[in-house]
């Protein structure tokens, strides 16, 4: 219910500009109820980045099966990411880019890491901020690009320039 009211209010005003108060309104609860499921509406909007991102890639039907299907499948769901927030009456500029949809791609990162041994002076957190940027930068200036190729095409352009970032973090290659 928090996420569907956040969703609602940000098609009528800027992230900045809502109110805790005003999202436990929208949702038909009191601020109490919100706080025993977020710190803070960062957190919530994080949430609901982590839900429509994960729907997106399920529509897609993306595997994680292996390193370059994994990143393949994180690159083309920011890109639809993107596109889908710009199709929502310019939700895209009304969001914290970099506050919604990088914490979720760090941790797709963290997870899909976890298996693995960093590499001698490597830090695993380094690297999962490392590549989230490199992803979600790459996926920005492709949408901001006019006569763009199509998302799948330049998630495996992607994909190719931010396996090197991997493979030098781990000594267990993913």
């Amino acid at each position: 219910m928090l996420m569907d009211a956040l969703a609602s209010l940000l098609k009528r005003k800027n992230f900045s500009e809502i109110s805790i108060q005003e999202i436990a309104e929208e949702a038909n609860l009191n601020r109490a109820t919100f706080y025993l499921h977020y710190p803070d509406k960062n957190a919530l909007l994080q949430a609901l980045t982590a839900a429509r991102f994960q729907e997106l890639i399920a529509k897609r039907n993306l595997s994680f099966t292996d390193c370059d299907a994994a990143v393949r499948a994180i690159a083309l769901g920011v890109c639809d990411y993107l596109a889908d927030a710009a199709n929502d009456a310019n939700h895209l500029a009304q969001l914290p880019l970099e506050d919604s949809i990088i914490p979720v791609v760090e941790s797709m990162f963290r997870k899909g890491g976890a298996g693995y041994t960093e590499a001698e002076g490597m830090d695993r957190e380094l690297l999962a901020t490392t590549a989230a940027w490199a992803i979600f930068g790459a996926a920005r200036r492709w949408y901001l690009t006019q006569d763009r190729i199509p998302a799948e095409e330049i998630a495996s352009m992607i994909m190719e320039m931010v396996k090197p970032i991997l493979l030098t973090g781990f000594t267990d290659h993913p």
